[in-house]
């Protein structure tokens, strides 16, 4: 809930869902938080407004999210080296995992009409 209150600021991170392993997704938070830390990256400035009343206009200032699990796996591909500090992942189990994704769940996707392009051209 959004509060004006100065003493009420916090970081929220809503990004991983119900679907995703708990252990993975919290230990590459941490790990890109902490990299984050040690290469001074800056998190931006705090957007002190309540997200869900943004005008279009002032939402594509807000960066976002990946929009499919493939534009995820993509980045992680490209950018996954923090994840390998401290031996915390390594870069075997980060490729696995991209194969795995890759092969069971975006590739058997394509194979299948979503259900909303199903009820728009083919149930009438």
């Amino acid at each position: 809930m959004y509060s004006p209150s100065p003493k009420a600021k916090r970081i929220e991170v809503r990004f991983p869902d119900p679907t995703a392993n708990g252990y993975l997704a919290f230990a590459a938070m941490l790990m890109a938080g902490l990299d984050g830390i040690q290469k001074r990256i800056s998190p931006g400035d705090p957007l002190d407004k309540d997200i869900y009343s943004l005008t279009p206009e002032e939402l594509k200032d807000v960066p976002s999210m990946p929009a499919s699990l493939e534009e995820a796996l993509d980045n992680l591909k490209k950018d996954h080296e923090f994840l390998l500090q401290g031996d915390v992942f390594t870069e075997d189990v980060i490729e696995t995992w991209i194969e795995y994704k890759m092969a069971n769940e975006v590739n058997a996707m394509r194979l299948r009409p979503h259900p909303w392009e199903f009820a728009l051209y083919f149930d009438s």
